[in-house]
């Protein structure tokens, strides 16, 4: 009884599945509960194309892409993504919209740093990055003006 390795396994999957997934239909076995993986949160990408290299960790997704991140409550639409899972950073380009908590920005490049909750956009050349912030009610009170100085005596 030949016994298959695991890595041997991996490759027989994924060389089954990558024609599934090229067409936009992807079947996984079956897929790990949260309890199985820990604090791992969902990163959904839906695009026309998709690779992922194992060996580096980088998906990359081009066509009419929409991610949805629930976790931190985002969502955006790019031409195409690029996931580095090592880094967990994820690099959006073309065309590129964000939206998270109602705030919204729009650039040709956005880089989305995962651990930290930062964005950072880039425009086209000769253009510029585009921003939408909700500002809270009670963050729009007047500024209380300086104090007057008392007046002078001589």
């Amino acid at each position: 009884m030949n016994v298959i390795s695991k890595f041997a396994k991996a490759r027989l999957l994924l060389a089954l599945t990558l024609p599934l997934a090229t067409m936009g239909m992807i079947v996984m076995p079956t897929l790990p509960t949260y309890s199985q993986v820990g604090a791992r949160t969902p990163l959904t990408v839906r695009a026309d194309v998709q690779e992922a290299d194992a060996r580096t960790g980088i998906v990359t997704a081009r066509g009419n892409v929409q991610i949805d991140y629930p976790a931190r409550n985002v969502t955006g639409t790019s031409d195409q993504a690029q996931y580095f899972s090592n880094e967990r950073r994820l690099v959006l380009t073309g065309n590129v919209f964000v939206l998270q908590d109602g705030n919204s920005i729009r650039g040709e490049v956005v880089v989305y740093l995962i651990d930290e909750g930062r964005f950072v956009a880039e425009p086209l050349p000769n253009r510029q990055v585009e921003s939408i912030y909700l500002v809270p009610a009670d963050a729009e009170q007047p500024i209380p003006s300086a104090p007057k100085a008392p007046p002078l005596t001589p």
